[in-house]
């Protein structure tokens, strides 16, 4: 259950809300649905008097699946998007550079890459939102001031007539994408690696089923890199990159779209072109996420090169890593320097996902057919192009509140992988089963945890699972490990118990006997955030 926020006394000052988020895209939306979820009164502010129709990202990963489930949209996921099989590179020639095949269940329990149409998962939701009464959503309000106090944030929006309206909140969240109002109010720094392409978007319904077999595929061609993913159900997208000495004016037409479209097959015979667009990817992010009262999330924080599909995923991951320390710190269960951590871990990682995603497009966006062949050969007599099973696992965070490497078995700051349990004759996903917040999987007996353990659990909400082995009866007060995964894990790192936070990184693990040392480490820890973000 989640735990009673705590409202400050009624007076002039108090406001009215507890977060305002401005932006009610994906990265918005799982925001105030994780606060209102756990009790919170939220505000969303979206400038769009109506959703926006066309598609922008295309895809998520199995752990951005596991973070939209949570949300409790996870039974809908399936009517908007599509498995995807795998991803390849290839040369002008066709032959592999590289060659991903995705598994319909990872290790985070979700199938490792999914097509989408971002609208329809707008839909979802908005839906959701819709049954949550904590939220107020207000479309067609455009922030235009946002003014600070030690006691809370007031954010300014002009409606559609022109009116001009106030709110209040004890903080405000700004998930306004990659034009954001709230960081250039804010005035903080950017790091832009000025790596940047400009590139014809091409989204089209196809009139007939087809089979695109790997789902994504990157056409590493100098005549014309190329880009062809999957983009939900009957959907496709193809993104075709502007050569030198191409003007945009003359590749960004309706014309110039169906005659690169042809020969892949795409015509007006075959498909509905929905849409055709230049765009420019950036490469960026901002130095801090917070202000104050003041955050960033998503393309407000950071902006990405497409080609590891990560943009709306580290979006996600932003706001889930955001909510749950702003319910501890809204209901009085952890300071506020808590928060300070959020910049500190997620903006580690969000940079880790734009080198990386620079670094492909360094690959791909090569235009000189010499250069072109001393990559390939490069790539070929490396092992290149051999069938790898799966993606890497995800990116761990490195610093935050997380275990000090050294204490307990390691595996701090992973991603902890999900596997299926059994508990009083039901059988389901673990994340499922125990649901939001955090979770302590031990193979021993909880009992070694005294009363003030035990306090420390049920304040913070901490879900105790004892596991038992696969083919075990689940008796009381144990679940099966029906997958055998969970003690997999905990057997390759020599731990009895992990304590996984509520965005399913590991905060620590521990060896037979040392489960009530590694809840102190949180206890200690969360009673001193600047400590644990100085680590």
């Amino acid at each position: 259950m989640p735990a009673t926020p705590h409202s400050p006394a009624p007076g002039p000052d108090t406001p009215d809300t507890d977060v305002i988020v401005v932006g009610r895209g994906p990265v918005g939306a799982v925001l105030a649905i994780l606060l209102a979820d756990r009790g919170h009164r939220v505000r969303v502010l979206e400038h769009r008097p109506e959703p926006y129709p066309l598609p922008r990202a295309t895809s998520f990963d199995g752990e951005t699946a596991r973070l939209l489930a949570s949300t409790g949209i996870g039974g809908g996921l399936a009517t908007i998007s599509e498995p995807a099989t795998g991803y390849q590179w290839r040369t002008a020639s066709e032959r592999p550079l590289l060659d991903i095949a995705f598994s319909r269940t990872g290790r985070y329990g979700w199938p490792d890459a999914n097509t989408m149409h971002q609208p329809a998962l707008e839909e979802l939701l908005a839906g959701r939102l819709a049954t949550l009464p904590g939220v107020e959503t207000h479309l067609g309000h455009r922030v235009v001031d946002i003014a600070q106090t030690p006691s809370g944030v007031t954010a300014t929006a002009v409606t559609g007539d022109g009116a001009e309206r106030a709110f209040t909140a004890r903080w405000l969240v700004g998930c306004d994408g990659a034009n954001s109002f709230v960081r250039e109010h804010t005035g903080v720094a950017v790091t832009d690696l000025g790596f940047s392409y400009e590139w014809l978007l091409c989204d089209v319904r196809l009139h007939t089923p087809r089979e695109f077999v790997p789902t994504n595929v990157q056409l590493c061609d100098p005549a014309r890199p190329t880009t062809m993913v999957g983009s939900g159900p009957g959907r496709r997208r193809w993104e075709f990159m502007r050569l030198p000495g191409e003007s945009a004016a003359e590749l960004d037409t309706t014309e110039a779209a169906w005659r690169l479209l042809a020969p892949h097959g795409v015509t007006p015979e075959t498909a509905t072109l929905l849409r055709s667009t230049t765009y420019r990817f950036r490469a960026m992010w901002a130095e801090q996420w917070r202000s104050g009262r003041v955050f960033l999330a998503g393309d407000a924080a950071h902006l990405m090169p497409p080609f590891a599909g990560q943009g709306m995923c580290a979006g996600i991951r932003d706001v889930v890593n955001l909510a749950w320390k702003l319910d501890l710190v809204l209901s009085d269960r952890a300071p506020d320097r808590l928060l300070d951590t959020y910049t500190l871990e997620r903006r580690l990682h969000a940079k880790a996902s734009i080198t990386a995603s620079v670094k492909l497009g360094r690959v791909i966006c090569v235009t000189d057919p010499a250069a072109a062949a001393d990559r390939d050969a490069a790539i070929l007599a490396n092992g290149g192009g051999r069938a790898q099973q799966g993606p890497p696992p995800a990116e761990p965070l490195t610093k935050g509140l997380l275990r000090p490497a050294g204490d307990g078995c390691g595996g701090a700051g992973e991603v902890m992988i999900a596997g299926t349990v059994e508990a009083d004759g039901v059988r389901d996903r673990l994340d499922q089963l125990v649901g939001a917040g955090f979770v302590l999987i031990t193979t021993e007996d909880p009992t070694e945890l005294n009363h003030v353990h035990g306090a420390f659990l049920t304040a913070l909400g901490i879900r105790v699972v004892r596991l038992s082995p696969p083919g075990s009866p689940a008796g009381p007060g144990l679940v099966r490990d029906v997958d055998g995964v969970y003690h997999a894990y905990l057997g390759r790192l020599g731990a009895s118990s992990v304590l996984v936070r509520p965005d399913h990184h590991v905060f620590g693990t521990a060896e037979p006997g040392g489960t009530a040392a590694l809840v102190d480490e949180l206890r200690a820890q969360l009673q001193d955030a600047p400590l644990a973000a100085a680590r």
